[in-house]
């Protein structure tokens, strides 16, 4: 392998073992990290219970995180204390408090002061419903008088009846009395969590033996008790890696086998001569493979090393944006380094074994003459499976228009793929196309070095498809992902404001709004005027999949609202029966059928669907009564925001409330439109990774197939073409080639689209912006440009050429 070629090649390896080595981190991370065991670590076991759904069907185990916090009975307690070994049992309780300058604090029981070095410095403990102990370094002093606002109510005084210090006393957290704690929490009876101090002579089955149906935490897994939502992170983090990484290796795959075949055709002859003096073909196929390890191995470890880096950085990127709970740490072990190495190796070598197979397959008595011209015909086996991938990817479309909803969403994940493959497949074929099609026009405006142009181009179209499959598969992937989660974020705006009817939206900057805020707001705007929205995600099968749907609970008057129902009506959402469906999950023939949902906390219902409505980006999948939802979810006692109707003055009553506001429905749109669109950051960064990837590939392609035509360039300066006729000849060339995969790229990408906005967002949602598609094509040009001229510029310097 030529050095300049060999070069090539290892920066393209070494970029495909970053990025695959990237997702493994974040993988390795999902599957080995847990959350802190702060408060629980002096515990022997913590006694909770699930916080995920799971379904066995067929051998096949279908799991989804729970994203509410899953109650225990504080009576199983008494059970758990016969357990030997057992010395304490402790009810954790918490809940969310706001003091009156809009502070978000912590309230706790006052039984876990148990499980941290926590001490009473002054008073005694909160006994009495309306006091509290705080922290001996916030200024207060036993007798105090502290307005705060707790388990969803207005504003009340409290008394400091005790100053705490110790560890965890750091100002934060507020203790009441173990039973205010869980009247306040909205779960009377109930706790977070048990947790167990013991011995170590506390066994964990006979621990599980007295809380049967429970979870029974030990070790690293009391973390993720205390920290549920790194558990469920972890879950959903392992879906996308998956998801991601398989797509970034499939990319991998094509790139490195387009560039390793450019690299093989360029020792055609080489290869030919072995052959024709006696070689074997599994000589010959051995001499590429093992020169392809030689360059491999090392450029993989590197790879792996700094994919280190990589993924250290994207992990800190997801966690500063929200997406990953600040609990979920990163663990930086060998095995993404081991992973990179084995796949980008195995790669690389099984692409270089294909792409030697032709050449090592000649006869002997024909090896050199079959490398004096490019093959004309594709095989027959590439082009019937380049026509199954066609017609996969064009069913998938079909599928999308035909059944819509989570159905055209899954069928969404194949349609690039399966395209991009019959793309790469069918490249010669789709190369002549283009050839033929943007030819009369190079000859016209440039007779000399677009006949040259056209006439190279024509006679080495399987030569050039291994170019253009990687300008197609930049485009098409990066302007289809890019443009389908700008699609998404708009979608969610235009149907929020379609279908927000309210004059203002009140909403907190802290845990929500206080229900007792939903009944002073009543009073002042008048019966009628209030509508009360409280967030969730429940868990339903979609597909014969388990999916989570962001869902919302609504109260009061169902008019503020507008989802677009196409089916049944809204105003029989009522009762603890009742659901409402997007068509994003349901159809219109659900109306009337009955659906099994798990809420927030894992609670299983089965209610009767009386509406489908369009609006599911702007409004979630799933519309219930306020009622089942706030039974079932962590924070019983405030609502996501408040619709309202009219011109009231809301100003007294915002001010008896800290950190409530008002906004009008477009801010409260563009608030949401941020949210949406800082939750597809991390999508959006994965597919830049990935397209940037596939750009190296795109310029390191360019300039190896360049390097490889140095005879051909010779062999045109000896026959009387001169310098520049050359030089204009490539610039032609090029452009044909970048001009035919821009257009099998975007057409890929405007299928994709075109698709997702008409069977998931509707078409009058699509967001595609020009600025960047000009951008990214200018971008793609100008990489290619510059990789085929520059080593095309030293391969043509002045002086005699000579054919080698």
């Amino acid at each position: 392998m030529r050095r300049g070629i060999a070069a090539g090649v290892a920066a393209a390896l070494l970029c495909a073992a970053v990025l695959t080595g990237a997702f493994g981190v974040l993988l390795e991370s999902a599957l080995r990290a847990h959350g802190s065991a702060d408060r629980y670590g002096n515990a022997v076991a913590v006694v909770a219970a699930s916080q995920r759904v799971e379904t066995v069907r067929d051998d096949q185990t279908d799991v989804r995180p729970l994203v509410e916090r899953a109650r225990v009975p504080v009576s199983v307690a008494d059970r758990v204390r016969t357990v030997p070994g057992v010395t304490e049992v402790v009810a954790d309780v918490s809940l969310p408090v706001v003091t009156a300058d809009g502070t978000v604090r912590t309230g706790r029981g006052w039984d876990a002061t148990a499980l941290t070095a926590v001490e009473l410095r002054a008073g005694r403990a909160p006994r009495a419903d309306h006091e509290i102990a705080v922290d001996s370094r916030s200024g207060r002093a036993v007798g105090d008088t502290v307005r705060l606002q707790a388990g969803g109510g207005a504003p009340e005084p409290y008394r400091v009846s005790g100053l705490v210090s110790g560890r965890a006393a750091a100002g934060d957290d507020v203790w009441f009395g173990q039973r205010t704690a869980q009247a306040l929490s909205g779960r009377p009876g109930h706790a977070d969590a048990l947790v167990v101090l013991g011995t170590k002579e506390t066994s964990a089955p006979s621990l599980r033996a007295a809380a049967p149906g429970l979870v029974v935490a030990t070790g690293a897994d009391r973390g993720d008790v205390e920290n549920p939502e790194v558990a469920a992170a972890r879950l959903d983090l392992i879906g996308v890696c998956a998801s991601i990484g398989g797509v970034a290796l499939l990319v991998v795959l094509l790139v490195v086998t387009g560039l390793l075949d450019v690299s093989v055709r360029d020792r055609a002859r080489e290869l030919a001569v072995l052959r024709a003096i006696g070689a074997t073909p599994r000589q010959v196929r051995r001499v590429i493979v093992r020169e392809t390890l030689k360059v491999a191995a090392p450029a993989s470890l590197l790879g792996g090393l700094l994919s280190l880096g990589l993924g250290a950085l994207l992990h800190r990127f997801m966690a500063e944006q929200g997406v990953l709970p600040q609990g979920l740490g990163l663990v930086l072990g060998p095995f993404p380094v081991v992973g990179a190495l084995a796949l980008t190796v195995l790669t690389a070598v099984g692409s270089a074994w294909l792409a030697a197979r032709r050449v090592s397959l000649i006869q002997p008595a024909k090896a050199v003459s079959e490398t004096s011209a490019e093959p004309t015909r594709l095989p027959r086996w590439r082009m019937v499976t380049g026509l199954v991938f066609l017609f996969i990817g064009l069913g998938s479309a079909t599928t999308a228009f035909a059944f819509g909803g989570q159905v055209a969403s899954a069928a969404m994940g194949g349609l690039v793929l399966s395209l991009i493959w019959a793309a790469a497949l069918l490249g010669p074929s789709i190369a002549r196309g283009g050839i033929t099609v943007l030819s009369p026009v190079a000859r016209l405006l440039f007779p000399v070095p677009g006949r040259l142009a056209t006439d190279t181009a024509t006679a080495a179209a399987v030569r050039l498809a291994s170019v253009i499959t990687p300008i197609a598969l930049a485009l098409s992937f990066g302007a289809s992902q890019l443009f389908v989660q700008t699609t998404a974020v708009n979608a969610t705006r235009t149907q929020a404001v379609a279908g927000l009817r309210a004059d203002h939206v009140l909403v907190s900057d802290g845990p929500g709004v206080p229900r007792a805020m939903h009944q002073a707001v009543e009073k002042t705007a008048g019966p009628g005027a209030v509508t009360a929205v409280k967030r969730t995600t429940v868990v339903m099968k979609v597909a014969d999949q388990l999916q989570s749907l962001p869902a919302q609970g609504l109260t009061g008057a169902l008019s503020n609202l507008d989802p677009g129902v196409k089916a049944g009506a809204l105003k029989d959402l009522r009762g603890r029966n009742t659901v409402a469906l997007s068509s994003n999950v349901g159809s219109t023939s659900d109306v009337g059928s009955t659906v099994s949902l798990w809420l927030g906390d894992g609670t299983v219902i089965r209610p009767e669907v009386v509406a489908v409505y369009d609006r599911g980006q702007g409004f979630g999948d799933v519309l219930l009564p306020h009622e089942v939802v706030t039974a079932h979810v962590t924070d019983a006692g405030h609502d996501d925001y408040l619709l309202v109707k009219g011109e009231a003055d809301l100003r007294p009553v915002l001010d008896r409330f800290p950190g409530t506001r008002a906004a009008s429905a477009e801010q409260y749109s563009a608030a949401l439109t941020e949210k949406a669109r800082q939750e597809a950051l991390p999508g959006l960064f994965a597919v830049a990774a990935i397209s940037l990837f596939t750009l190296i590939g795109v310029v390191t392609t360019l300039a190896v197939a360049t390097a490889s035509r140095r005879r051909e360039l010779a062999l045109l300066r000896l026959i009387g073409a001169t310098r520049g006729q050359v030089l204009a000849m490539l610039r032609l060339e090029t452009c044909l080639v970048l001009g035919t995969g821009a257009a099998v790229g975007s057409l890929v990408a405007a299928v994709t689209l075109l698709t997702f906005g008409g069977a998931v967002t509707g078409l009058s949602a699509l967001s595609v912006s020009p600025s960047v598609c000009a951008a990214v094509l200018g971008t793609v040009f100008l990489s290619g440009t510059a990789a085929v001229m520059l080593p095309a510029r030293r391969l043509l310097r002045r002086g005699s050429p000579r054919v080698a």
